[in-house]
């Protein structure tokens, strides 16, 4: 059992930020936005929150481990949200190719973290090392549940129940506010939208603001658990974030299911030297580490002929045009 309390644990640390990237990237999408600047945004919000923490620690504050992760996350949501609107202005305004103005900001990302991460760095490298206050050894009272409360609540961290959060509120915005109605008809039908009164630039905005915010919050809540330092890397989540989205279907419990599947794949490959069965049928810890990214593109090959994408995703509005 203490293997499965494991290969639970490790699940969560991987899945849950793919899922609060790839909810991000849903709302870009649903109201016609293609982010595939997801990647750069999470470093850009790693970079910043790790940055932060780590000035918070040096300077000795006494301040308890769960706000300052708390102001981290808020910190790299909100540098998520200044590099999206590049992406938005680009793509709305402009009406520029969604993929090249996201791949610009996924090339700059990395580069602009190990330039300042050089500066910053008493070493003189680009690592930014942080001290794990976070984590929690057991939730109180939660965490003498029988079962559960070893699986979810013991050496967990509130990144773990930030990402529940975020997609019950996901959910509750897109299918059952008015927003999110208008939202998904920008995505869809942006000319039938407009027509009805619906600021289509604007609600797009929001979508890029919003999947900005997420972005940047995935990137650290991807650090946090799973490293002592950030090294200019998120190690591609930002691109599976991008399968989850599309093996989810654009739709927020579908993304939790996959985000989960690939979550798996992930705490395996990380694991397999430590767990007995993997371990005895010595195949090299690569062919794992490959895994998800196969699956991902198995998963598309055959997925690509039902996707459900919005309509107009990716296609650029222009008020006059009908």
């Amino acid at each position: 059992m203490s293997i499965l309390y494991f290969l639970v644990q490790q699940t969560m640390f991987f899945s849950i930020p793919l899922l609060i990237v790839a909810l991000g990237g849903m709302f870009s999408e649903r109201g016609g936005v293609i982010n595939i600047a997801l990647e750069g945004i999470m470093i850009f919000g790693a970079f910043t929150g790790v940055v932060f923490i780590n000035i918070v620690q040096k300077s000795g504050s006494a301040i308890n481990g769960q706000v300052l992760l708390m102001l981290g996350v808020l910190v790299a949501g909100a540098v998520g949200v200044v590099v999206s609107l590049t992406h938005a202005y680009a793509a709305i305004n402009l009406k520029a190719d969604q993929v090249i103005s996201g791949t610009a900001i996924n090339m700059l990302a990395p580069a602009f973290a190990i330039f300042v991460g050089r500066r910053i760095s008493e070493r003189g490298t680009q690592q930014v090392h942080f001290e794990d206050w976070f984590r929690f050894e057991s939730v109180p009272a939660l965490g003498r549940i029988p079962v559960i409360g070893d699986l979810l609540f013991k050496n967990a961290y509130l990144t773990t129940y930030i990402g529940f959060l975020i997609l019950l509120v996901a959910w509750l915005m897109l299918n059952k506010t008015r927003f999110g109605l208008r939202l998904r008809s920008c995505g869809e039908h942006p000319q039938a939208a407009d027509s009805v009164g619906i600021n289509v630039y604007k609600m797009r905005y929001i979508g890029v603001m919003i999947s900005g915010f997420l972005a940047g919050v995935g990137g650290l809540v991807f650090v946090i658990p799973t490293s002592r330092e950030f090294n200019a890397t998120v190690s591609g989540y930002g691109f599976l974030a991008l399968a989850v989205l599309i093996f989810g279907q654009w739709r927020p419990l579908r993304i939790l299911g996959a985000a989960f599947f690939f979550g798996l794949l992930k705490a395996i490959a990380a694991s397999s030297s430590g767990l007995p069965i993997l371990k005895d049928l010595s195949i090299t810890a690569y062919f794992y580490k490959m895994m998800p990214f196969i699956v991902t593109l198995v998963v598309l090959t055959f997925t690509s002929k039902k996707s459900q994408a919005p309509r107009a995703e990716g296609i650029p509005y222009d008020k006059g045009v009908r």
